[in-house]
């Protein structure tokens, strides 16, 4: 990112840390893919029970993964005793999410003491195409750790 120095290895580990903690990305079969300063990528399969009725991977999948390599890369940015929480997360849905996996590439906008903006995009794989399906921007409130 720019100017911004490189991601400690203890930021890393605690990413990696924070990211086996969340159940729901277990549930959903998502893997960290990439981890630098400022930027995180997830990978999700388009599983049987994450699809919606029309037979396309559900945007909530869709949210899911965008919001937490979003917030992921906004943590990467932060010191050891903060963490993140996203206060707001918008999205656009752009196309069906047809494939075999779902790829979200967070990354920190501008970065602050207060307030970090995000975005993440996500596409749908199929073999080595992918699909743009989704744009997500929100804003991400650092805390300490408690």
């Amino acid at each position: 990112m720019g100017n911004m120095p490189d991601m400690s290895p203890q930021t890393e580990a605690r990413i990696k840390a924070s990211f086996a903690a969340q159940a729901m990305m277990t549930t959903l079969g998502a893997k960290l893919a990439h981890i630098s300063r400022g930027e995180v990528e997830i990978v999700a399969p388009i599983l049987p029970g994450s699809l919606q009725q029309h037979g396309f991977a559900h945007a909530g999948l869709t949210f899911a993964i965008g919001d937490s390599a979003a917030g992921y890369s906004a943590l990467s940015i932060m010191p050891d005793d903060s963490e993140v929480l996203t206060s707001e997360m918008k999205i656009h849905l752009l196309a069906p999410a047809r494939g075999n996996l779902l790829v979200a590439r967070g990354r920190v906008i501008k970065p602050g003491r207060r307030l970090v903006i995000v975005q993440a995009d996500v596409y749908a794989r199929t073999g080595t195409d992918e699909v743009h399906v989704a744009l997500l921007t929100g804003t991400m409130v650092p805390m300490p750790v408690a």
